[in-house]
């Protein structure tokens, strides 16, 4: 008998391995593309959803300028989201305004306190909070 050395078996098997090795690696960087498209989306929607929560607490704001006795809600809808606002009077001129932007399912809110409204109006704070 004449056995013959299998000179193409370690090619074969190199080859083969180094594919299965190229194939992780391409998709690893497909998946990790894919997570990094994810964030940027939620991101975007995330900083949208904060300027529609301006947006409302500025239009607030508007309403109290228009109407020095205002206290009431609101709601807007811009691009892809909604905000509301909500305006509650509280001793002598001082006001509170609490608005939600939600873009998606992610949602922003600002809250603002007025310290004054005539001659001009005062805003004593801005801030972004998690719940009112």
């Amino acid at each position: 008998m004449n056995w013959q050395k299998p000179n193409g078996f370690i090619t074969l098997v190199s080859v083969l391995v180094v594919g299965a090795v190229g194939t992780a690696i391409s998709a690893s960087v497909v998946l990790l593309g894919l997570g990094a498209s994810r964030t940027s989306f939620a991101i975007e929607q995330s900083n949208q959803a904060k300027a529609l929560s301006i947006a409302c607490s500025d239009e607030a704001l508007m309403q109290i300028r228009y109407d020095t006795s205002y206290s009431g809600s609101g709601n807007l809808t811009l691009g892809q989201g909604t905000c509301s606002y909500t305006v509650a009077a509280g001793a002598g001129e001082a006001r509170t305004i609490t608005s939600s932007g939600t873009v998606g399912t992610i949602t922003r809110k600002v809250e603002t306190s007025i310290s004054a409204i005539n001659p001009a109006i005062t805003v004593s704070s801005w801030q972004e909070v998690a719940d009112f």
